[in-house]
């Protein structure tokens, strides 16, 4: 009974490790194969409205640079960047960088008391993925620096500082 009880024990070890091993492969491959926004190359351009229908076209920020910033309100990194965001963006919008922030598609309720218990005042626009998708985005937060010529500068997938934001906004900051 003690051999057969070993036996099975190995059995199922086996079967899971196995299964994490293509788990593993399976998430490499399929991460690699996201159509992410290249360095060096032209943003994907979009049109994707705000809560009050105005539209806003990524090429029409050409000449600005662009801190285009994908995020959620159930995601904890998003809550902590978004009042630096804020912050940078009242000293660097005359001084021609843009926020667009991307909510990655909840409710217009969700992302409207979120943006007034953190009185942001950049422009939110709501994506029902395919911008997302487009860029792709996985995980949030993430943050597309964009030239004014509209290249992509760089891509950042984690959480950020404020002495961060200010410093990726002067890398766009046209001259």
């Amino acid at each position: 009974m003690n051999k057969k009880r070993r036996l099975v024990l190995r059995t199922v070890i086996l079967i899971v490790l196995a299964a994490a091993i293509i788990f593993t492969l399976y998430a490499n491959f399929t991460k690699n194969d996201r159509k992410i926004a290249t360095v060096g190359e032209q943003a994907p351009d979009f049109v994707l409205e705000d809560l009050d229908g105005r539209k806003y076209r990524l090429s029409d920020f050409k000449g600005k640079g662009v801190f285009l910033n994908f995020w959620g309100t159930f995601c904890d990194p998003c809550k902590r960047e978004m009042p630096y965001m804020d912050n940078q963006y009242k000293k660097f919008k005359d001084q021609g960088v843009e926020i667009i922030a991307v909510n990655v598609g909840e409710t217009d309720l969700a992302i409207e008391t979120f943006a007034n218990q953190y009185n942001l005042s950049f422009p939110i626009v709501v994506d029902n993925g395919e911008v997302q998708k487009a860029y792709g985005i996985y995980p949030l937060p993430a943050t597309f620096l964009i030239s004014p010529e509209g290249k992509v500068v760089d891509y950042i997938e984690q959480s950020l500082t404020e002495d961060m934001i200010a410093d990726y906004m002067n890398q766009i900051k046209p001259e």
